[in-house]
């Protein structure tokens, strides 16, 4: 008769998942490491500056511009809306998706301090969650060191200073990266699912579900691909963000146009870049402007410029499809013209032709680049939120 414990053999499958976790863990760790230290650093000139303006960091980070009104719907749910008679403009809170304040809300029990230490801890959360996300699809595309270098760089972005505010593209990235991520393991169903919360997530979440959507289509028509879960993504992917703009559309009376109607009342509408061209027309022509217009031409400038090395270096199609929803919604949406770089935030695949050049650098020079462009954002991350007058 035997004795002793049972063994539990593990299948070949099981055996290789287990080391590709282990082997991956390391680095993971490491690429993590990288952007706690460049927006850990981020937080604390955040800090300094703003109690040398006699302001409370805690509010800076949690109350900033478009915190309140999340803040106001995890607390109260919909239905908040303002009116400015000197303007003609009516501001819904509808206009806000409602993953985030639904995240917030689900925090804040557990915390002391209630919705605003809530709302930082999940953006905090989320954008490490994002950082993972990204490094593991640079190492997948351009190779592990430049994917360090891709964490470095999008964590020092001159608009990071927004992964650490109680807004909502930390989570809008953290979704997207292991969206992109699961398409490019070919995992469909993961990926249709993080696609719906994502398009929970902000409108511009519909690039997500997109990048899903063509990928589920391109696998049909070119692969012939039969296999139900392509059919399921491609169809599945966009139900979040289709959902929330009927739900819109339903409590406004209007169930298609409600949603559009509620943005263009804050200002917000698809005017094909009319309103981007006007305002890099005045910057060009030495019109008088805030700095942070003028900054903002030079990033969707920059951006453009990044867009052609994408498409040139052969990116993956979800990575590319991905980007260029995202480049078409943010240059052809009219209204906050200074918050066109927060919303190309989520843009990280145009930092990987700029990663992979870094990588064959020596890692001083690689090192230095990173720490410059860093420092560069914290200055302008203390500008956009105690200086500047233009909303975030």
């Amino acid at each position: 008769m035997a004795t002793g414990r049972a063994s539990v053999s593990a299948s070949p499958l099981e055996i290789r998942a287990v080391k590709a976790v282990r082997s991956a863990a390391p680095t993971t760790v490491l690429a993590l490491g990288v952007f706690t230290a460049v927006r850990g650093a981020g937080v604390l000139v955040l800090t300094l500056g703003s109690w040398w303006a006699g302001r409370d960091p805690i509010g800076v980070l949690g109350r900033s511009w478009d915190s309140g009104w999340y803040l106001a719907i995890a607390a109260h749910g919909y239905g908040r809306t303002l009116m400015w008679p000197e303007t003609g403009s009516i501001q819904s809170d509808y206009a806000f998706f409602p993953l985030y304040p639904a995240l917030i809300r689900l925090v804040s029990p557990v915390l002391p301090g209630g919705l605003v230490p809530a709302g930082i801890l999940v953006a905090w959360v989320c954008a490490a969650a994002a950082a993972a996300g990204l490094y593991r699809i640079g190492e997948r595309v351009i190779g592990p060191r430049a994917g360090l270098l891709l964490v470095g760089l999008w964590a020092a972005l001159p608009h990071s200073v927004v992964l650490t505010l109680a807004y909502t593209e930390a989570l809008l990235s953290a979704l997207a990266a292991w969206t992109l991520y699961a398409l490019l393991r070919g995992r469909w169903l993961w990926a249709a699912g993080l696609a719906v919360l994502a398009g929970l997530t902000r409108p511009t979440g519909l690039a997500v579900a997109a990048a899903v959507s063509a990928m589920a289509l391109h696998a049909v028509l070119v692969r012939g691909s039969r296999a139900p879960g392509v059919w399921v993504a491609g169809l599945l992917a966009p139900a979040g963000w289709a959902a929330y703009v009927l739900a819109v559309g339903a409590r406004t009376g209007d169930p298609v146009g409600g949603y559009f109607t509620v943005q263009r009342h804050w200002g917000s509408r698809f005017d094909f870049g009319h309103g981007a061209l006007r305002s890099a027309e005045r910057v060009l022509t030495g019109g008088h402007v805030p700095l942070a217009t003028t900054v903002t031409v030079v990033l969707l400038a920059a951006a453009g410029l990044l867009t052609v090395l994408l498409v040139l270096d052969r990116t993956p199609l979800p990575l590319l499809v991905y980007t260029a929803v995202l480049l078409v919604i943010t240059y052809g949406g009219a209204g906050f013209f200074e918050s066109k770089p927060r919303f190309l935030l989520p843009a990280f695949p145009l930092l990987l032709p700029v990663a992979a050049v870094m990588a064959r650098a020596r890692p001083r020079t690689a090192v230095a680049v990173t720490a410059v462009l860093a420092g560069l954002g914290y200055g302008y991350g203390l500008y956009l939120l105690l200086v500047a007058r233009v909303p975030l």
